[in-house]
């Protein structure tokens, strides 16, 4: 993997903030510069540069790097560059957007975050846009995905690790019942997905696997070309195994005809300071291939860079 040298010390917002104008200025724009301060500084720092750059220069440090780059490096240097919940209010208000519409991302961002950041989230949504995130996410959903995805972008799971066995057992047998049924969008299904904690879902998924003798997620691809079963499989991955529902993004992405750069660029983002690690790890494992070489192998330039930047980042700051 290609590595920037950095300085042993990270420098101080103010010094950040004079090299991103050195880097603005003149015919040309510094990219490298760009990379080695904004892709090694952690969340607090990234945010304190831009305080500072506003500060000092009465300027959006957000507009400057979006007029002076371009195309998908512009776009995972901006979306870095937000607040974590700023981002992902970003992300599911362009998931309903008509032509950037996507219910997995939706439910990506409601499933994989914690409940006081999905509270964050909404916050931060509902400041941006003047309106909530259920009601954008209603607005533009119908069906049994509204049904799903209006609950899990409202929800407030209980975070600890205490665990009801009764419980699950009897919930384990209330989603065998229904799957039996068909009934894939049935109230007490949704329900038990998006007000039960992870752990508790877990166990409850453990015991379905125990007594009936097959993982849930294989049971519900009944009609593999069922959009909503898809989307119902993938939800249980997120809140239960969201390594390995990224691995999959991934894998995706980087082997389509032509790399999908808009998921790539969110996983790599969204997930730098969380557990792409973990992702690395379930993508090799499952390919064969170290994450960072099938990227540089799928990408160019400055973007390249950037997201070969970003998997090292926990190493680098």
């Amino acid at each position: 993997m290609a590595t920037l040298k950095l300085p042993s010390t990270i420098p101080s917002p103010s010094e950040d903030c004079e090299q991103l104008r050195k880097a603005f200025a003149g015919w040309g724009t510094n990219e490298d510069l760009i990379i080695q301060i904004l892709a090694h500084r952690n969340g607090d720092q990234r945010k304190k540069i831009r305080e500072t750059y506003h500060e000092t220069h009465g300027e959006d440090l957000l507009k400057d790097l979006d007029s002076e780059l371009s195309s998908d490096f512009q776009h995972a240097v901006l979306l870095w560059t937000l607040e974590p919940a700023e981002r992902d209010a970003y992300l599911v208000n362009q998931a309903t957007k008509k032509l950037t519409a996507s219910n997995w991302v939706i439910m990506e961002v409601a499933c994989t975050r914690s409940s006081h950041q999905l509270l964050s989230v909404r916050q931060a949504y509902h400041a941006k846009y003047k309106k909530s995130m259920e009601e954008d996410v209603a607005h533009h959903t119908s069906g049994d995905f509204r049904k799903l995805l209006v609950p899990l972008v409202s929800a407030f799971r209980y975070e600890g690790d205490e665990v009801n066995m009764t419980l699950a057992k009897t919930e384990a047998k209330t989603f065998h019942e229904k799957i039996c049924d068909k009934a894939y969008s049935d109230d007490d299904l949704i329900r038990i997905l998006t007000t039960r904690s992870k752990s508790q879902l877990n166990a409850t998924f453990n015991h379905y696997n125990n007594q009936f003798g097959n993982a849930i997620t294989k049971d519900l691809k009944a009609d593999p070309e069922n959009e909503y079963l898809k989307l119902l499989r993938s939800t249980i991955k997120c809140l239960t195994v969201p390594e390995k529902y990224y691995e999959k993004v991934l894998r995706l992405a980087i082997n389509k005809l032509g790399t999908d750069e808009k998921a790539l660029t969110r996983v790599v983002v969204t997930r730098a300071e969380v557990d792409l690690q973990r992702i690395s790890e379930e993508y090799k494992r499952r390919n064969s291939v170290p994450l960072d070489r099938a990227i540089a192998g799928d990408t160019s330039g400055d973007y390249e860079k950037m997201l070969l930047a970003l998997m090292g980042h926990g190493d680098a700051c």
